[in-house]
């Protein structure tokens, strides 16, 4: 009993380490009709051999159900901090969850070993690109203008971030 106890205080410090206990509200809309400058691209390392994945592979990938890319390198999920925008938009669109649903969700993860790990939280988009440029298995985002040849972008159902109908966007629907 002890050492459940030990184990949940280990898995505790460690979300708390991340940052994961902020609960913040979630205001953004997206699937607006915007341009390139507001869409928030998928990243991963230049050496990753997926170039495409649905929406919902996405979504799993980001809630830790697949831990693995196809070449068996594991998924490592990065995030920016809470108080950032693109992290709300993606809690809400591809989590669909707030942000002590999500800590809730890796806390349950980690401790069943249904999740590996929990996301890493880094401060800018700089820090992501510099991560998934460094670490081929992982994963993350960051606006499209803030995209650059260090990194892939990866098309969601077949779309980039400069497509029309590319699904991420930071933009608030103008009001009818």
């Amino acid at each position: 009993m002890q050492r459940i106890g030990i184990v949940l205080i280990l898995i505790t410090v460690t979300v708390l380490s991340a940052g994961f206990l902020a609960i913040r509200p979630t205001s953004l809309t997206a699937h607006a009709a915007g341009g390139a400058d507001d869409a928030l691209a998928i990243i991963v390392n230049q050496s990753n051999p997926v170039d495409n994945c649905s929406f919902e592979e996405l979504r799993k990938i980001f809630l830790g159900e697949k831990s693995h890319w196809p070449n068996g390198r594991r998924i490592t999920i990065l995030m920016l901090d809470p108080q950032q925008p693109e992290r709300k938009l993606v809690l809400r669109d591809i989590y669909g969850m707030n942000e002590k649903d999500l800590n809730n969700h890796f806390i349950q993860g980690v401790f069943t070993g249904s999740v590996l790990a929990s996301p890493k939280t880094l401060a800018s988009a700089a820090e992501v690109r510099k991560f998934v440029f460094n670490v081929p298995g992982a994963i993350g985002y960051v606006r499209n203008t803030e995209l650059d040849s260090s990194v892939k972008a990866l098309r969601i159902d077949g779309r980039l971030p400069d497509d029309k109908e590319y699904l991420l966007r930071l933009q608030t629907r103008p009001k009818p």
